[in-house]
């Protein structure tokens, strides 16, 4: 099968190959997933720039879809033809999804509704696990206010989709080049991070209470903005991110005074039972028709260099997707 690698760290161009591999084998409890779609995230790219690789050879990307081709032991021959989507492909593991076809463990290929095609199949282990876990960890619902960082990248545009469906108003940050991107999502108001005081703006949008909650991208930035009163009274900051991948101080006198929750998570580690719930509510949304999804950048496998590189320079409003021709 055709798949892309890499044996050490380094710029795209630089480290990823492209090649022959042998067609992986489905063991005990696993399927053979013929791709058609491989999802490009910024933690492929950081993880092949920054990270030693633990295994000799790595092949990227935790996110795809395709078609269940072949089953190991103690799989049901009835999935052999099953559309799936792939969550946590290349998550301490060494194969990925950036190739023709991977065996993965069966709970791992999750049906993808009929109505889906396998572009946005590509966008779910990452971006929309992400944003559903993150909506429910920031009980968002009829009454509250959220702020939602980024709410124009990939995973906050889910989340704004996926707040505002269960009755809550999202507050979003974006730049003024996809503040529309944004609103199309269902923010019912855009702060420009650019240009504005984001929480003077919170302030004047909600009557100077702040928000109930914010599902935060980058603590970094959003950090500095508790001691502003960004956060109601009670409120509390959910985070799954931040551009600097170092310790981030947090002040304890806004945190104890606001009587404020601080929750983190990660999207590879969810709970059986948190990633059991994440999955359902997003099928039943597929099934529905009540999610968007944008495929910004479509590449050939051939192209990953050019597509990890699009990534990196963060320009692509929407996903970045790899197709298997």
């Amino acid at each position: 099968m055709r798949a892309a690698w890499y044996e050490r760290n380094g710029e795209a161009r630089d480290v990823l190959t492209l090649g022959d591999m042998p067609l992986p084998e489905p063991g005990p409890g696993e399927v053979r997933v013929r791709l058609a779609t491989s999802g490009v995230n910024p933690s492929d790219v950081k993880s092949r720039r920054g990270r030693p690789p633990v295994f000799p050879r790595i092949m990227p990307h935790s996110d795809g879809a395709g078609v269940i081709e072949a089953v190991g032991a103690g799989v049901p021959a009835n999935r052999v033809g099953e559309r799936v989507w792939i969550w946590n492909g290349q998550w301490k593991r060494a194969m990925g999804t950036a190739a023709e076809a991977v065996a993965i463990a069966s709970d791992q290929a999750v049906r993808l509704p009929d109505g889906t095609d396998f572009a946005a199949g590509a966008c779910f282990g990452i971006p929309a696990l992400t944003a559903v876990h993150g909506v429910t960890l920031a009980e968002a619902g009829p009454g509250k206010t959220i702020l939602i960082t980024g709410a124009a990248a990939a995973v906050g545009h889910y989340a704004t989709q996926i707040a505002v469906s269960r009755g809550a108003r999202v507050i979003g940050t974006a730049s003024a080049r996809r503040a529309d991107h944004a609103r199309a999502a269902g923010a019912a108001e855009i702060i420009d991070y650019k240009s504005e005081n984001v929480a003077e703006r919170v302030k004047a949008l909600t009557g100077g209470r702040g928000v109930d909650a914010i599902l935060d991208m980058d603590l970094s930035t959003t950090a500095p903005l508790l001691p502003q009163g960004v956060l109601a009274q009670y409120g509390k900051l959910v985070c799954y991110g931040s551009n600097v991948p170092a310790d981030i101080p947090v002040s304890f006198t806004a945190m104890l005074w606001g009587s404020l929750t601080l929750q983190f998570y990660l999207v590879y580690e969810l709970r059986a039972d948190e990633r059991k719930t994440a999955i359902a509510e997003l099928t039943a949304m597929l099934e529905a028709g009540k999610l968007r999804h944008t495929i910004g950048a479509r590449y050939p496998l051939d192209d990953i260099v050019a597509a990890h590189e699009a990534v990196e320079r963060g320009d692509v409003v929407g996903n970045v997707v790899l197709e298997m021709k």
